[in-house]
């Protein structure tokens, strides 16, 4: 059952193939076989209660087609009944009294919650390394990472350990687990997805979306994600709609826009290979391949590296030891207490990035550096714009290698942050982007590692890029391979 999409599975149950309960105790137990530390909470006996409410709601005929299919959330969203870490050390015993707004929606749908997953701490890294619980085992290859932050979201569904996970984007979270792991995922367009109840990092970037095996099932689960929020106020009011209705569309005239950026010094060779290899498959699919540039691609990074940090300083505030999460045991006055519990919550990737926040924002380093940064964030989305006059889609690589080895960067955190120069832009723009299973590179040692190709709509276009990911999923069989 494992190896079944959410359609397949959608099916087996609405025809009683099979029930929820049998199906999430498939996975409950697959989970407990695993060692790749994706998951960090688990509660068998509530995920049985959801199930055995889901197998009565087909039973009753008010099934959707969702209902009864087990799902797994990023430890970033926030719930009732498991607790909701961020990875972090800070919030290790917290327990939220709501549901963030996409647990909500996908329980109402029916889903069956398997657990919560692990990230890096506050979503900060491109490696899952950075988890206070530790580093997720990319399933390919154990001695990998994963990626990251969502790189316990990807892990589950490339091991099969969940058939959909939920993952969030700040510049890239989504896209490049999904790459490293050999999975479908999709950051939709800024604004779609409710931030209500997912624990902040970078307010004007943060993007919740799913994570599958295939196109169509990050459809599903976007059907149900997507929609306003009126507590959260970047959620858009926009009309419901079905986005897997293009599915079946002809690629036939589609015009790929292919940016010279994207493939210049730094793209690893067996990655370059792999994603000329899937743009050469959309061209046998009708597609015509026109070369575009996107002159801003390179200063996405310092780019991102000031307003994200800025607005997690800011987010962050809140962690103080006083109203909830890690209180330092011993200290003298307040000011002692708020020191000594940040500093003990807190891990040295998310001080590193606060402390960068901060400077940016201060008396007279703001007008230099956040005031500037976001100058040239109007200019990167006004090179999308251009970019989108000569093209429908953009496409080119997720990272510019395959997943490194765990520990081979962490004395580098530079090394990780230029990881994420294909996948930022898109995050500072806004736009949605996904990333798709091409092929396998080896990187530097004889291990067949995943390689995605990612695709670039235009604000709003999830449909088209979802039809596009799975006219290609059609003709090859990228997607459909698992690790041993």
């Amino acid at each position: 059952m494992h190896t079944k999409t959410l359609a397949q599975l959608s099916a087996m149950l609405q025809s009683k193939q099979v029930s929820a309960t049998e199906l999430a105790q498939h996975f409950l137990d697959r989970i407990a076989a695993s060692d790749l530390n994706a998951f960090l909470h688990v509660d068998t006996a509530l995920t049985l209660e959801q199930a055995a409410a889901a197998d009565a709601r087909i039973a009753a005929g008010t099934a959707t087609a969702l209902t009864g299919i087990p799902i797994a959330h990023k430890d970033i969203f926030v719930t009732r009944n498991l607790r909701s870490t961020a990875g972090s050390h800070m919030l290790e015993n917290y327990v939220s009294p709501f549901d963030a707004t996409v647990v909500d929606k996908l329980a109402q749908a029916g889903m069956v919650t398997l657990g919560k997953l692990n990230c890096d701490e506050f979503a900060m890294g491109s490696s899952n390394e950075n988890s206070y619980f530790g580093p997720v085992r990319n399933p390919w290859d154990k001695s990998a990472v994963p990626g990251g932050s969502s790189g316990g979201s990807a892990a589950a569904i490339a091991a099969r350990l969940a058939p959909a996970v939920t993952g969030t984007d700040t510049g890239g979270s989504i896209r490049q687990p999904a790459s490293f792991c050999g999975i479908t995922g999709i950051k939709p367009t800024y604004g779609s997805v409710s931030r209500y109840g997912m624990i902040a990092f970078a307010s004007s970037l943060d993007q919740g979306g799913p994570m599958a095996q295939t196109a169509e099932d990050c459809g599903l689960l976007l059907n149900a994600m997507v929609g306003f929020d009126d507590k959260d106020s970047t959620s858009l009011e926009r009309q419901p709609e079905d986005f897997n209705r293009d599915l079946h569309q002809s690629l036939q005239g589609l015009r790929i826009g292919v940016p010279k950026e994207f493939f210049g010094a730094g793209l690893a060779p067996d990655v370059e290979q792999a994603v000329r290899a899937a743009l050469d498959q959309y061209v046998k699919l009708g597609a015509t391949l026109v070369d575009i540039s996107l002159p801003k691609t390179e200063l996405s990074i310092p780019v991102y590296y000031v307003i994200a940090p800025a607005e997690a300083s800011s987010n962050l505030s809140r962690f103080d030891g006083v109203r909830y999460g890690h209180r330092a045991a011993s200290y003298t006055d307040l000011d002692d207490m708020y020191r000594q519990s940040r500093t003990e919550g807190f891990g040295a990737e998310v001080k590193r990035r606060i402390l960068v926040g901060a400077y940016v924002l201060s008396h007279g380093y703001y007008d230099a550096y956040y005031l500037q940064a976001q100058k040239i964030r109007r200019l990167i989305a006004q090179d999308f714009a251009t970019a989108f006059e000569q093209c429908d889609v953009i496409m080119g690589p997720v990272a510019p290698t395959v997943a490194w080895d765990i520990g081979a960067q962490s004395d580098d955190p530079l090394a990780n942050y230029l990881a994420d120069i294909f996948t930022l832009s898109t995050s500072l723009a806004g736009l949605p982007g996904m990333s798709i299973p091409c092929g396998f590179g080896q990187g530097d040692k004889n291990a067949r590692r995943p390689v995605g190709l990612q695709l670039i709509g235009n604000y709003f276009a999830e449909a088209k890029l979802l039809n596009i990911a799975h006219q290609y999923q059609q003709v090859t069989d990228w997607h459909q391979r698992s690790p041993e």
